[in-house]
């Protein structure tokens, strides 16, 4: 595994479209690549007639985004087919079901990437880019794909205000991007929890952070939220009411309008 390839390819994006097309096609970590190609080769019956994404899936939303979600990793069958973050499975018919009824988003179902679906205000991404087996990348394939996050960070630095992190895994894999990224991390790093909300002041040596964002210093505010898994959904530990009031304080924590559902 060649962590160097991502790390030197984030550096040359200037843009988030030009980090988009580099994270697609980044073959980093041979365990995933051989697990996205296999999936999207054989598939699932139900999609026998599709043609599977069956790359790295980048981040969807406005480059000019406030209000940053993260995630964990694309699925299987969702993201690594549509090539669209929490796209096409149940995990995203919650996500977006809740994004819209807050009015972050234009519509409340994900489909496919030519669906017309629009953010407002709102990015997606993940700190592991590649659907894994299991759903369950391994520490080494987390901290290779960490220079796409903190490439991502970087970029959307002038306009972020908020992140909400779907987890406890995105929890841990996102804090250390942040630091890498130029915000201050607090030690003991703060533990995940649905409702944590920690402020991450930008480190003195970073750059300005151009236009003034939350408390004029280019400081963000950290949400903590439960991951919008089935496991979670099915058993009512994450309900839409718990996501929407997350969503909803965090959007405005952003800046961003919301409705009440």
């Amino acid at each position: 595994m060649d962590s160097s390839v991502p790390a030197d390819d984030a550096a040359r994006s200037d843009d988030l479209d030009a980090l988009d097309v580099r994270i697609a096609g980044c073959r980093a970590c041979p365990r995933l690549v051989a697990w996205r190609e296999e999936v999207a080769a054989t598939k699932r019956a139900a999609f026998a007639d599709q043609t599977y994404w069956g790359r790295p899936v980048p981040g969807f939303g406005p480059p000019d985004a406030s209000l940053l979600l993260v995630g964990l990793a694309p699925a299987a069958h969702g993201g690594n087919r549509t090539g669209r973050m929490f796209t096409g499975d149940r995990s995203g018919d919650v996500l977006y079901a809740a994004l819209h009824a807050v009015g972050l988003a234009s519509r409340g179902t994900a489909v496919s990437l030519d669906d017309g679906l629009e953010l407002y205000g709102v990015r997606i991404t993940s700190p592991v880019h590649c659907a894994p087996p299991a759903n369950k990348p391994t520490p080494e394939e987390r901290d290779t794909c960490r220079p796409w996050l903190v490439r991502e960070l970087e970029l959307l630095r002038p306009t972020l205000r908020t992140v909400v992190v779907l987890g406890a895994f995105g929890w841990q894999a996102a804090l250390p991007a942040f630091a890498a990224a130029g915000w201050t991390v607090p030690r003991p790093r703060p533990p995940f929890a649905h409702g944590a909300r920690v402020t991450l002041d930008r480190a003195p040596t970073a750059p300005a952070p151009g236009p003034a964002t939350a408390a004029g210093r280019g400081s963000i505010e950290l949400f903590g939220c439960f991951h919008v898994s089935q496991r979670n959904t099915f058993t009512g530990r994450l309900t839409p009411e718990m996501l929407r009031e997350v969503l909803t304080t965090a959007a405005r924590s952003a800046g961003l309008r919301t409705r009440t559902p």
